[in-house]
């Protein structure tokens, strides 16, 4: 049982408060600084090649309403940086980053480590809550109870708390003010930017989804940047539940599906909850965010070509 629980790595909700949980192998893909794919298309020039991680990306690429793209190489998204190996840092340096914001929590960061950045790339730390979901999951898992862990997972109510996590970026003003900053942050770089969470899907997704919006880049092919998490986090996610098996943790480990994948369901009550709250999407980004006009003229500037 030990020897399995070191043969894992951190994954998607922070379930290292159990124990360390399957660690990402990046898929193959092109160079960073290889060929793009056409604007708008997901294809596997997308994938950052950065050894240690499966969900780091570029979000160029992507076409606006007016026509014009955003920008390559400009602004990347990805998991949790801590576990990256020796040639994973190199791979990262490459990118010419100047800053990495990281949205995780402290006990996340407790838990699964600083990240490991290149030399002269500065850390900002803008923490998104997680609506206690992280002790939650750790606490069903470690019970080892199968009727208790269907009791908390099962007949919907994973998704509920999903749900409830999405809402929460909008009416939690802690992580409304997170958000905003790590925007302005975004807006205000001179040099290229990468922001992460833990698995790189969900406060990560929410942050991408905002700024692709925001700089004019229709919701439907946003929300596709979005989904884009299930195929790339597919492999690493069914490692760890085969592993929780084996370790005689769970006996229906796809109770965690819910909480391991990215659902359209959950995107949109995050948009669904800025609406309800403010107005129009624009309106979120002016009162909820923080965001001036300056601010989003700038984002525009950086993020589209």
């Amino acid at each position: 049982m030990a020897a399995t629980r070191r043969a894992l790595s951190m994954s998607v909700l922070a379930l290292a408060l159990l124990m360390p949980l399957v660690s990402g192998t990046a898929q193959a893909s092109p160079a960073a600084n290889g060929p793009r794919p056409a604007a708008g298309s997901v294809t596997s020039p997308r994938v950052l090649a950065v050894p240690g991680t499966v969900n780091a990306r570029d979000i160029g690429g992507y076409r606006t309403y007016d026509g014009r793209t955003s920008r390559w190489g400009v602004l990347y998204r990805s998991e949790t940086l801590s576990k990256l190996p020796p040639e994973g840092v190199s791979a990262l340096a490459g990118l010419g980053l100047g800053s990495v914001i990281d949205l995780r929590t402290g006990p996340e960061v407790q838990a699964d480590g600083a990240d490991r950045l290149p030399a002269g790339v500065t850390s900002v730390a803008l923490p998104v809550d997680d609506t206690s979901l992280f002790a939650f999951i750790g606490m069903v898992v470690r019970s080892k109870d199968p009727v208790y862990q269907r009791q908390q997972l099962g007949a919907g109510k994973a998704e509920a708390r999903m749900g409830a996590l999405y809402r929460a970026f909008v009416t939690n003003p802690a992580n409304r003010a997170a958000l905003g900053a790590a925007i302005r942050a975004v807006a205000n770089a001179d040099e290229p930017a990468m922001f992460h969470c833990s698995a790189g899907k969900d406060r990560t997704g929410v942050l991408a989804d905002t700024i692709l919006r925001a700089v004019g880049v229709p919701a439907a092919t946003s929300e596709g940047d979005y989904l884009l998490s299930n195929q790339l986090r597919a492999a690493s996610d069914a490692a760890l539940k085969s592993q929780l098996k084996a370790a005689g943790l769970m006996q229906d480990p796809a109770l965690l599906d819910p909480l391991l994948q990215v659902r359209s369901s959950y995107l949109a009550a995050f948009r669904a909850q800025a609406v309800a709250d403010y107005g129009t999407f624009g309106d979120f980004l002016a009162q909820g965010l923080g965001l001036d006009t300056l601010t989003l003229f700038k984002l525009r500037l950086r993020i589209v070509g």
